[in-house]
């Protein structure tokens, strides 16, 4: 990968001496498990040193599992705390819809006895996260031959759908956060105007997130076996029953196992790409788009194939402007966790 920007992040405080060797406690906390991690900063970078993962689920608070991680590795003298949420944060607070608690900036102070702790959106923390990333872990999807610098579009689907955005300033890149995924779908052919009428009967209103996480991609599912009469093959219905979708129709569709698992993926790659077009317009973001998340990372070899890049120039006035974005996949899976490290270290 090449990229001009060469993610010059905006630190305001990496070059201060109180910041170098000091220790941060990261995590990056989702429904199922919470991943939390010991950085130290050595040379203006954070470096980990210890890292773990618990159950979301059986800890009444964050502060219970940062205590317990602490607990476990005999740690003290930790100069901060990075928490990244999956949901907005505002105040010092969050209360994200997929976690079983609340978080507060002020109560996890008071809870670990560390004196600074940081909330980060989930998102804006994977943002921070690609200044982090080994060039070994970009794969190149389509490179422009008329690069100009200037915001970057993140897009990561998974559990829910992240967006996120790095505005240029002419000199840095400053990461923020968005919550784009929970904007309206909006269909395009009749075909996709029943698929919106099929999710409108599910959830009232229709967000591009219930079209492209994970359970988005059952989504689209079961509208082609449902509603268009795809039949569902004896061994996939094994593997859901087994709850284990979403590897099992990724691989049915990279192996040509059957016809509702390209289908389906072919229809997943096409609304990939246009919610891709929305968010590069939007945010004018010339830097490049950026994919990331649990599914993209899957169905790279459906990324590269001109079906993508081709669905994600479609418009109306602007392929002048689309044609010309670079676009890369990020196959690293620590950008979170390493990125909320990194912004409170130096922020």
């Amino acid at each position: 990968m090449e990229t001009k920007n060469k993610f010059k992040l905006f630190l305001p405080k990496i070059t201060e001496d109180s910041n170098s060797k000091i220790t941060v406690l990261s995590a990056d906390v989702r429904s199922n498990v919470t991943y939390i991690a010991l950085y130290e900063t050595v040379d203006k970078k954070v470096v980990q040193k210890h890292e773990s993962s618990y159950p979301t689920e059986d800890f009444a608070s964050f502060s219970e599992i940062a205590n317990r991680f602490i607990s476990d590795f005999s740690l003290s003298g930790i100069s901060k705390i990075a928490v990244a949420v999956p949901g907005p944060v505002i105040g010092g607070k969050s209360a994200p819809v997929r976690l079983p608690w609340t978080l507060d900036s002020e109560e996890i102070k008071a809870k670990t006895q560390v004196e600074k702790v940081y909330l980060i959106n989930d998102m804006e923390a994977s943002s921070y996260g690609l200044g982090n990333v080994d060039e070994s872990n970009f794969l190149t999807i389509h490179q422009s031959d008329n690069f100009i610098p200037g915001n970057i579009a993140v897009l990561a689907p998974g559990a829910g759908l992240g967006e996120a955005g790095l505005f240029w300033d002419g000199d840095c890149l400053r990461p923020f956060a968005t919550e784009g995924g929970h904007c309206e779908f909006s269909p395009r052919t009749n075909e996709e105007i029943e698929f919106y009428q099929f999710l409108q009967k599910i959830y009232h209103i229709v967000t591009w997130e219930s079209v492209l996480s994970t359970s988005g991609l059952f989504n689209i599912y079961r509208f082609l076996r449902d509603v268009k009469q795809q039949p569902q093959p004896e061994w996939l219905t094994k593997e859901i029953e087994a709850d284990n979708f979403t590897d099992a129709l990724i691989n049915g569709a990279l192996e040509n196992k059957d016809r509702i698992c390209k289908m389906t993926v072919d229809a997943y790659i096409m609304y990939l790409a246009r919610e891709a077009n929305s968010l590069v317009l939007k945010l004018k973001a010339t830097g490049g788009l950026f994919l990331s998340g649990e599914i993209p990372v899957k169905l790279q070899q459906y990324l590269k194939n001109d079906k993508f890049y081709k669905s994600f120039i479609v418009s109306d006035k602007m392929e002048v402007v689309l044609k010309d974005i670079p676009i890369y996949l990020v196959k690293d899976e620590k950008t979170i966790i390493n990125g909320a490290a990194l912004y409170a270290a130096f922020s």
